[in-house]
């Protein structure tokens, strides 16, 4: 876990904020006035993504970017289900905590599943949704829904699969400290321009420990062993009420975990009417890739009535 003061060189300077949820002390950014914006991460980053986004959208907005349990500044127990119910129900907490409504996510990666399973329970808190190299995962729960390229055959869940079969998966992901930019590379990470001892600190630091690596190794695990479906189908109830929020998607086209035709499917079935940017240079880490434009392209959406 990082220690709560550290800022990484002045990269991220922003005051750590900590609640009690269910047995952790979960860790969060919570910076500026007005309508909440929540900036979920994903695999195997933290809250660190979203640098360069919290001080343009904390002059309008309530920017809160937490860390999910075993990421960032957060506590990684080790008596705890790492599953995306388990994420769901910690994010609940935590809004519920803060008493957090009209709610504008911003989701990348693992945020997409975990902010779509959260506003299908509970449509009334949310008001948009800004999502970043991602899908929800409810298209299939809409009539007429084309088939779309499975998610478990891109190259990220395909090395997942194979190191799993080849047994090498779990010692190459209980040793991120040292791997992370590799299996970064895997997912799909392009601007190596970015990149340097202060970067590579900040996105080893987190994974000090083997035991610190639980949450990278189990997230991957969700969709290599197809085990993410029951949760999934229960919330299909609240799809008719997800597709009347607000949408936007941008799209890093060089992704290889989540297939661009699969987020662009999934989304373009739940909101037929919603935008989709392509970035054709981005890779799956489109706020290393194109910063600016992405957080030009979220205050646009903010904008909207």
């Amino acid at each position: 876990m990082i220690p709560p003061g550290e800022t990484f060189n002045g990269t991220f300077p922003f005051k750590p904020n900590f609640q009690e949820i269910n047995g952790f002390r979960m860790h969060y950014v919570d910076e500026g006035k007005g309508e909440p914006v929540i900036c979920l991460h994903g695999e195997p980053t933290w809250g660190y993504l979203y640098r360069k986004f919290i001080p343009p959208l904390s002059k309008r907005y309530r920017v809160i970017v937490p860390d999910h349990m075993g990421f960032g500044k957060s506590e990684t127990p080790q008596n705890k289900e790492y599953t995306l119910r388990t994420h769901v129900e910690n994010l609940t907490l935590l809004i519920e905590k803060l008493k957090l409504s009209d709610i504008t996510f911003v989701a990348h990666d693992w945020g997409g599943p975990i902010c779509g399973a959260y506003t299908v329970r509970h449509p009334e808190r949310v008001k948009r949704l800004f999502l970043i190299n991602t899908l929800l995962g409810y298209s299939p729960f809409v009539k007429g829904a084309p088939k779309l390229p499975p998610l478990h055959t891109s190259p990220w869940f395909r090395w997942v699969r194979e190191h799993l079969q080849d047994g090498s998966y779990y010692d190459i992901m209980r040793n991120l400290g040292s791997t992370v930019l590799s299996v970064m590379k895997i997912i799909g990470f392009e601007n190596s321009s970015i990149i340097d001892d202060t970067w590579i600190r900040a996105y080893s630091s987190p994974f000090e420990t083997k035991e610190e690596c639980i949450g990278a190794i189990e997230f991957p695990l969700d969709v290599a062993l197809r085990r993410i479906g029951e949760y999934v189908k229960e919330g299909a109830e609240g799809v008719r009420k997800l597709r009347k929020k607000q949408a936007c998607l941008v799209v890093g086209m060089k992704d290889k975990a989540i297939p661009p035709l699969r987020a662009i499917g999934d989304f373009r079935t739940l909101f037929p009417q919603s935008p989709v940017i392509e970035l054709k240079d981005a890779g799956h880490f489109c706020q290393e890739d194109t910063p600016q434009t992405l957080v030009a392209l979220a205050e646009l959406f903010l904008q909207l009535k």
